[in-house]
């Protein structure tokens, strides 16, 4: 574990935007769910597990939710995702198409108010 953490940091510290990243090593859902309100991130991504952490952060108020992105395995609150290919140039894809629409749909979300925060609610992107 000691050595996939060094071999990750490294990775992060070459790069500009894993500067201020972390990594947690051995920690569990219950630790992953407490980073979501003290760290509160754009969104996570993860299997249907995450419903429960996305409802707990919302609970709190809904400038606190961090909306899931459902991508993995299990995937049991949403038809056929789970049969949804995450490995190779598909995976790859269908990956990269599910985290860009989500982020545009939260756009969307966040700037659908009439007159007032709709400079960016635009038909074609």
């Amino acid at each position: 574990m000691k050595r996939w953490q060094k071999a990750v940091q490294k990775i992060l510290d070459a790069s500009p935007y894993g500067k201020n990243s972390q990594i947690h090593i051995g920690r569990d859902l219950w630790h992953f769910r407490s980073l979501m309100f003290t760290n509160k991130p754009d969104f996570m991504i993860g299997n249907s597990y995450g419903k429960f952490i996305q409802r707990d952060t919302f609970y709190k108020g809904e400038a606190h939710e961090v909306p899931l992105i459902r991508i993995g395995f299990p995937i049991f609150d949403r038809h056929h995702l789970h049969r949804m290919t995450t490995l190779g140039y598909e995976g790859a894809i269908y990956m990269l198409t599910t985290l860009v629409n989500a982020v545009l749909e939260q756009l969307d979300k966040e700037t659908k108010g009439m007159g007032t925060t709709d400079y960016n609610y635009d038909l074609i992107r």
